[in-house]
Protein backbone atom coordinates (compact mmCIF):
# COMPACT_ATOMS: atom_id res chain seq x y z
CA UNK A 1 0.00 0.00 0.00
CA UNK A 2 1.25 3.41 -0.72
CA UNK A 3 0.25 6.91 0.84
CA UNK A 4 0.56 10.18 -0.34
CA UNK A 5 0.18 13.06 1.62
CA UNK A 6 -0.63 16.52 -0.93
CA UNK A 7 0.80 19.54 1.10
CA UNK A 8 -0.14 23.28 -0.25
CA UNK A 9 2.07 25.98 0.42
CA UNK A 10 5.71 26.93 0.39
CA UNK A 11 7.80 27.78 3.46
CA UNK A 12 11.07 29.42 3.37
CA UNK A 13 13.63 27.23 4.99
CA UNK A 14 16.19 29.85 7.18
CA UNK A 15 17.34 28.06 9.85
CA UNK A 16 21.32 27.65 9.44
CA UNK A 17 21.39 24.08 10.50
CA UNK A 18 18.53 22.73 8.27
CA UNK A 19 19.67 23.83 4.92
CA UNK A 20 22.95 22.65 6.01
CA UNK A 21 21.37 19.22 5.57
CA UNK A 22 19.54 19.35 2.40
CA UNK A 23 20.14 22.73 0.79
CA UNK A 24 16.52 23.39 0.83
CA UNK A 25 16.22 27.20 0.74
CA UNK A 26 12.86 27.27 -1.23
CA UNK A 27 13.40 30.88 -2.12
CA UNK A 28 15.84 32.03 -4.29
CA UNK A 29 18.75 33.84 -2.43
CA UNK A 30 19.76 36.27 -4.80
CA UNK A 31 17.94 37.37 -8.19
CA UNK A 32 17.78 35.50 -11.06
CA UNK A 33 21.74 36.22 -12.31
CA UNK A 34 22.79 34.35 -15.48
CA UNK A 35 24.12 36.41 -18.41
CA UNK A 36 25.38 35.27 -21.69
CA UNK A 37 28.86 35.18 -21.99
CA UNK A 38 30.16 39.02 -23.05
CA UNK A 39 27.22 40.33 -22.27
CA UNK A 40 27.37 40.10 -18.33
CA UNK A 41 27.41 42.65 -16.25
CA UNK A 42 30.38 40.80 -14.20
CA UNK A 43 32.36 41.26 -17.34
CA UNK A 44 33.41 44.43 -16.50
CA UNK A 45 34.72 43.44 -13.62
CA UNK A 46 37.15 40.80 -14.46
CA UNK A 47 39.84 42.75 -14.59
CA UNK A 48 39.19 43.06 -10.28
CA UNK A 49 40.57 40.54 -7.62
CA UNK A 50 36.83 40.68 -6.20
CA UNK A 51 35.93 39.09 -9.57
CA UNK A 52 38.97 36.49 -9.89
CA UNK A 53 38.26 34.60 -6.55
CA UNK A 54 35.33 32.60 -4.80
CA UNK A 55 35.08 32.71 -1.56
CA UNK A 56 34.43 29.47 0.68
CA UNK A 57 31.45 31.13 1.68
CA UNK A 58 30.19 28.00 3.85
CA UNK A 59 33.17 27.75 5.60
CA UNK A 60 32.78 27.66 9.05
CA UNK A 61 29.49 26.82 8.99
CA UNK A 62 28.60 23.93 6.26
CA UNK A 63 32.51 22.17 7.38
CA UNK A 64 35.12 23.50 9.09
CA UNK A 65 36.82 26.75 8.04
CA UNK A 66 40.46 25.25 9.33
CA UNK A 67 42.59 23.98 7.11
CA UNK A 68 44.39 21.54 9.76
CA UNK A 69 41.29 20.44 11.33
CA UNK A 70 39.10 19.95 8.07
CA UNK A 71 42.24 17.89 6.67
CA UNK A 72 42.27 16.11 9.97
CA UNK A 73 38.56 15.42 9.66
CA UNK A 74 38.83 14.10 5.90
CA UNK A 75 41.47 12.19 6.39
CA UNK A 76 39.80 10.44 9.51
CA UNK A 77 36.54 9.11 7.02
CA UNK A 78 38.72 8.40 3.82
CA UNK A 79 40.58 6.03 6.16
CA UNK A 80 38.14 4.24 7.06
CA UNK A 81 36.31 4.17 3.79
CA UNK A 82 37.49 0.81 1.76
CA UNK A 83 38.94 0.49 -1.66
CA UNK A 84 37.21 -0.65 -5.08
CA UNK A 85 39.79 -2.42 -7.19
CA UNK A 86 39.80 0.07 -9.87
CA UNK A 87 40.11 4.07 -9.68
CA UNK A 88 37.05 6.07 -10.35
CA UNK A 89 36.82 8.19 -13.72
CA UNK A 90 33.23 10.03 -12.23
CA UNK A 91 31.82 9.51 -8.66
CA UNK A 92 28.58 10.81 -7.75
CA UNK A 93 28.87 11.93 -3.45
CA UNK A 94 26.90 14.05 -1.55
CA UNK A 95 26.64 17.97 -0.80
CA UNK A 96 25.34 18.86 2.40
CA UNK A 97 26.95 20.07 5.40
CA UNK A 98 29.59 17.34 6.72
CA UNK A 99 28.28 16.57 10.11
CA UNK A 100 25.11 14.89 8.41
CA UNK A 101 26.97 13.30 4.64
CA UNK A 102 30.94 14.24 4.95
CA UNK A 103 31.55 10.57 5.95
CA UNK A 104 29.12 9.37 3.41
CA UNK A 105 31.01 11.37 0.80
CA UNK A 106 34.37 9.50 1.98
CA UNK A 107 33.43 6.13 0.00
CA UNK A 108 33.09 8.23 -3.51
CA UNK A 109 36.78 10.52 -3.15
CA UNK A 110 38.42 7.18 -1.56
CA UNK A 111 38.56 5.89 -5.46
CA UNK A 112 39.96 8.96 -6.60
CA UNK A 113 43.77 8.33 -8.77
CA UNK A 114 45.31 11.97 -7.48
CA UNK A 115 48.19 10.50 -10.07
CA UNK A 116 45.72 9.96 -13.20
CA UNK A 117 43.39 12.87 -13.10
CA UNK A 118 45.09 16.73 -14.36
CA UNK A 119 41.17 18.07 -14.25
CA UNK A 120 37.92 18.11 -12.05
CA UNK A 121 34.48 18.25 -13.37
CA UNK A 122 31.92 19.59 -10.93
CA UNK A 123 28.37 19.16 -11.67
CA UNK A 124 26.00 20.61 -9.13
CA UNK A 125 22.93 21.57 -9.26
CA UNK A 126 20.92 25.07 -9.24
CA UNK A 127 19.09 25.62 -5.74
CA UNK A 128 19.26 29.37 -6.06
CA UNK A 129 18.36 30.42 -9.33
CA UNK A 130 16.00 29.59 -12.26
CA UNK A 131 18.24 27.85 -14.79
CA UNK A 132 16.95 25.82 -17.90
CA UNK A 133 20.97 25.13 -19.48
CA UNK A 134 24.05 24.80 -17.75
CA UNK A 135 26.38 28.14 -16.20
CA UNK A 136 29.82 28.30 -15.63
CA UNK A 137 32.16 30.43 -13.08
CA UNK A 138 33.37 34.28 -13.89
CA UNK A 139 36.21 33.34 -11.42
CA UNK A 140 39.50 32.03 -12.04
CA UNK A 141 40.17 30.32 -8.90
CA UNK A 142 37.57 29.06 -5.69
CA UNK A 143 38.88 29.06 -2.49
CA UNK A 144 39.21 26.28 0.44
CA UNK A 145 40.65 26.19 3.38
CA UNK A 146 43.50 23.77 2.11
CA UNK A 147 44.47 25.40 -0.80
CA UNK A 148 42.74 27.65 -3.78
CA UNK A 149 41.71 25.54 -6.73
CA UNK A 150 42.00 26.80 -10.13
CA UNK A 151 39.52 26.98 -12.80
CA UNK A 152 40.88 25.48 -16.30
CA UNK A 153 40.52 28.89 -18.93
CA UNK A 154 41.05 26.44 -21.53
CA UNK A 155 38.15 24.30 -20.90
CA UNK A 156 35.69 26.92 -20.61
CA UNK A 157 36.45 28.46 -23.47
CA UNK A 158 36.25 25.18 -25.75
CA UNK A 159 33.12 24.91 -23.53
CA UNK A 160 31.60 28.64 -24.35
CA UNK A 161 32.25 28.31 -27.92
CA UNK A 162 29.95 25.37 -27.91
CA UNK A 163 26.87 28.30 -27.58
CA UNK A 164 25.58 26.14 -24.92
CA UNK A 165 26.54 27.89 -21.27
CA UNK A 166 25.89 30.63 -19.76
CA UNK A 167 27.65 32.94 -16.93
CA UNK A 168 26.68 32.84 -13.49
CA UNK A 169 27.27 35.59 -11.49
CA UNK A 170 29.78 36.09 -8.23
CA UNK A 171 26.65 36.32 -6.07
CA UNK A 172 25.21 33.49 -7.50
CA UNK A 173 28.20 31.62 -7.59
CA UNK A 174 29.02 32.22 -3.96
CA UNK A 175 25.11 31.33 -2.86
CA UNK A 176 25.67 28.17 -4.41
CA UNK A 177 26.50 25.51 -2.13
CA UNK A 178 26.34 22.37 -4.11
CA UNK A 179 29.66 22.75 -6.15
CA UNK A 180 31.83 24.19 -3.05
CA UNK A 181 30.84 21.39 -1.11
CA UNK A 182 33.04 19.22 -3.18
CA UNK A 183 36.74 21.39 -2.90
CA UNK A 184 37.33 20.66 0.48
CA UNK A 185 37.57 16.67 -0.82
CA UNK A 186 38.97 17.51 -3.92
CA UNK A 187 41.70 19.29 -2.68
CA UNK A 188 42.50 16.57 0.30
CA UNK A 189 42.21 13.59 -2.48
CA UNK A 190 44.24 16.06 -4.99
CA UNK A 191 47.37 17.72 -2.43
CA UNK A 192 49.96 15.80 -3.98
CA UNK A 193 49.54 17.57 -6.74
CA UNK A 194 47.92 20.56 -5.71
CA UNK A 195 50.10 22.86 -8.49
CA UNK A 196 49.47 20.27 -11.52
CA UNK A 197 45.52 20.17 -12.19
CA UNK A 198 42.66 22.30 -12.51
CA UNK A 199 38.49 22.29 -12.08
CA UNK A 200 36.10 22.72 -14.38
CA UNK A 201 32.67 23.86 -12.48
CA UNK A 202 29.43 23.59 -14.18
CA UNK A 203 26.05 24.94 -12.36
CA UNK A 204 23.21 23.10 -13.92
CA UNK A 205 19.71 23.72 -14.29
CA UNK A 206 16.49 21.88 -14.44
CA UNK A 207 17.41 20.03 -17.92
CA UNK A 208 14.65 18.17 -19.91
CA UNK A 209 15.77 14.66 -20.92
CA UNK A 210 16.86 16.68 -24.59
CA UNK A 211 18.81 18.89 -22.77
CA UNK A 212 20.30 15.82 -20.41
CA UNK A 213 21.13 13.94 -23.38
CA UNK A 214 22.65 17.32 -25.72
CA UNK A 215 24.98 18.05 -22.80
CA UNK A 216 25.63 14.21 -22.24
CA UNK A 217 27.13 13.98 -25.63
CA UNK A 218 28.80 17.74 -25.44
CA UNK A 219 30.82 16.20 -22.22
CA UNK A 220 31.34 12.73 -23.75
CA UNK A 221 34.84 13.61 -25.02
CA UNK A 222 36.17 14.64 -21.69
CA UNK A 223 34.88 12.07 -19.66
CA UNK A 224 36.45 9.64 -21.98
CA UNK A 225 39.93 11.34 -21.40
CA UNK A 226 41.49 9.16 -18.72
CA UNK A 227 43.13 12.29 -16.96
CA UNK A 228 39.43 13.60 -16.35
CA UNK A 229 37.83 13.40 -13.36
CA UNK A 230 33.74 14.01 -13.17
CA UNK A 231 32.22 14.64 -9.75
CA UNK A 232 28.49 14.29 -9.50
CA UNK A 233 26.90 16.63 -6.67
CA UNK A 234 23.86 15.18 -5.27
CA UNK A 235 21.61 13.85 -2.45
CA UNK A 236 18.75 11.36 -2.96
CA UNK A 237 15.41 11.53 -1.68
CA UNK A 238 13.94 14.41 0.47
CA UNK A 239 11.45 13.03 2.46
CA UNK A 240 8.86 14.63 4.48
CA UNK A 241 6.39 17.55 4.25
CA UNK A 242 8.85 20.18 4.62
CA UNK A 243 9.92 18.84 1.45
CA UNK A 244 6.17 18.56 -0.23
CA UNK A 245 7.15 14.95 -0.51
CA UNK A 246 5.37 12.32 1.69
CA UNK A 247 5.66 9.24 -0.55
CA UNK A 248 5.25 6.04 2.15
CA UNK A 249 5.00 2.26 0.75
CA UNK A 250 3.83 0.57 3.77
CA UNK A 251 5.01 -3.01 2.32
CA UNK A 252 8.47 -1.96 3.09
CA UNK A 253 8.32 -1.04 6.72
CA UNK A 254 8.97 1.95 8.79
CA UNK A 255 9.13 5.09 6.52
CA UNK A 256 13.07 5.17 6.53
CA UNK A 257 12.60 1.27 5.02
CA UNK A 258 10.08 2.54 2.45
CA UNK A 259 12.73 6.06 1.37
CA UNK A 260 15.44 3.63 1.37
CA UNK A 261 13.67 1.15 -1.13
CA UNK A 262 12.72 4.06 -3.11
CA UNK A 263 16.27 5.36 -3.45
CA UNK A 264 17.63 2.07 -4.33
CA UNK A 265 14.96 1.46 -7.19
CA UNK A 266 16.55 4.66 -8.44
CA UNK A 267 20.78 3.45 -7.64
CA UNK A 268 19.80 0.33 -9.22
CA UNK A 269 19.06 2.42 -12.38
CA UNK A 270 22.18 4.07 -12.57
CA UNK A 271 24.10 1.20 -12.10
CA UNK A 272 22.87 -0.10 -15.17
CA UNK A 273 23.80 3.26 -16.86
CA UNK A 274 20.44 3.96 -18.04
CA UNK A 275 19.29 7.19 -18.97
CA UNK A 276 16.35 6.46 -20.24
CA UNK A 277 15.24 3.99 -17.51
CA UNK A 278 16.71 7.09 -14.71
CA UNK A 279 14.01 9.40 -16.76
CA UNK A 280 11.16 6.87 -16.67
CA UNK A 281 11.81 6.00 -12.62
CA UNK A 282 12.00 9.75 -12.00
CA UNK A 283 8.80 10.30 -13.48
CA UNK A 284 7.10 7.26 -12.17
CA UNK A 285 7.69 8.11 -8.38
CA UNK A 286 8.89 11.62 -8.58
CA UNK A 287 11.81 11.01 -6.54
CA UNK A 288 13.14 14.14 -4.84
CA UNK A 289 16.78 13.43 -5.86
CA UNK A 290 18.25 17.24 -5.93
CA UNK A 291 21.13 16.12 -8.36
CA UNK A 292 18.69 14.21 -10.62
CA UNK A 293 19.87 16.44 -13.79
CA UNK A 294 23.71 16.34 -13.02
CA UNK A 295 23.41 12.80 -12.90
CA UNK A 296 21.17 12.65 -16.02
CA UNK A 297 24.09 14.24 -18.02
CA UNK A 298 26.98 11.82 -16.17
CA UNK A 299 24.48 8.57 -17.81
CA UNK A 300 23.91 10.47 -21.30
CA UNK A 301 27.74 10.77 -21.16
CA UNK A 302 28.28 6.79 -20.61
CA UNK A 303 25.22 6.48 -23.64
CA UNK A 304 27.10 8.89 -25.79
CA UNK A 305 30.79 6.92 -25.65
CA UNK A 306 29.21 3.74 -25.83
CA UNK A 307 27.71 4.56 -28.96
CA UNK A 308 30.32 5.88 -30.49
CA UNK A 309 31.67 2.20 -30.41
CA UNK A 310 35.21 2.90 -29.06
CA UNK A 311 35.68 -0.36 -27.02
CA UNK A 312 35.04 1.26 -23.75
CA UNK A 313 33.83 -1.16 -20.58
CA UNK A 314 32.52 0.38 -18.23
CA UNK A 315 30.84 -0.24 -15.09
CA UNK A 316 29.15 2.05 -12.24
CA UNK A 317 28.99 0.59 -8.28
CA UNK A 318 27.34 2.38 -5.55
CA UNK A 319 29.31 1.96 -2.11
CA UNK A 320 27.42 3.69 0.75
CA UNK A 321 24.20 5.04 1.31
CA UNK A 322 23.08 6.78 4.55
CA UNK A 323 19.73 8.96 5.76
CA UNK A 324 20.24 11.77 7.98
CA UNK A 325 17.67 10.33 10.55
CA UNK A 326 15.08 7.38 10.41
CA UNK A 327 11.65 8.53 9.76
CA UNK A 328 9.18 6.59 11.84
CA UNK A 329 6.21 9.08 11.66
CA UNK A 330 4.50 11.47 8.78
CA UNK A 331 6.02 14.51 11.41
CA UNK A 332 9.61 13.21 11.01
CA UNK A 333 11.92 14.34 7.62
CA UNK A 334 14.88 13.27 6.49
CA UNK A 335 17.67 13.47 3.52
CA UNK A 336 19.57 10.50 1.96
CA UNK A 337 23.15 10.63 1.15
CA UNK A 338 24.73 7.90 -1.24
CA UNK A 339 28.36 7.57 -2.75
CA UNK A 340 29.33 5.66 -6.23
CA UNK A 341 31.73 5.39 -8.65
CA UNK A 342 31.90 5.15 -12.69
CA UNK A 343 34.91 3.03 -13.38
CA UNK A 344 36.70 2.98 -16.48
CA UNK A 345 38.27 -0.78 -17.47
Amino acid sequence: MRIWIITSGRKKITEDWREAVDGSRTTPKTPIVLFRPGNSPDSAKIGSSMSKVRRATHAGSWYNDSGDELRHQLEGWLNKAKSLQHPARAIIAPHAGYYYCGSCGAHAYKHVDATRVKRVFILGPSHHVRLSGCALSTTEKYQTPLFDLHIDSKIYEELYATGSFENMSLDTDESEHSIEMHLPYIAKVMESRRDEFTIVPILVGSLSPEKEQHYGKLLSRYLADPESLFVISSDFCHWGRRFHYTDYDQTKGEVWQSIEALDKKGMDIIEKMDPVGFTKYLLDYQNTICGRHPIGILLNCIDAIRKNGNGYKMSFKFTKYSQSSQCTSLQDSSVSYAAGCLMFH
